[in-house]
């Protein structure tokens, strides 16, 4: 049992991997991002949107942690 799902969890990251690769390979085409005035250098659109993920996968948690200390300061301060 144990080993059947080694090989799931290897065949699961493996398909993650080629998936990401396949489209990081279909989308290289060269955009600018503009906001608020400024102009972002030409990057692939792959290398944008896996910066954005990357970047969220990041502030997320951080967020989701100073939301659950600000709301367990306020459950103490009701006791």
């Amino acid at each position: 049992m144990r080993n059947i799902k080694r090989i799931l969890l290897g065949v699961f990251i493996l398909l993650l991997v080629l998936a990401i690769l396949a489209f990081v390979l279909e989308n290289q085409q060269a955009v600018s991002l503009l906001f608020l005035g400024w102009a972002g250098p030409q990057l692939p659109v792959s290398l944008v949107v896996v910066a954005a993920l990357l970047i969220g996968m990041f502030i997320g948690p951080i967020l989701g942690w100073f939301m659950g200390r600000s709301s367990r300061a306020a459950r103490k301060r009701l006791v």
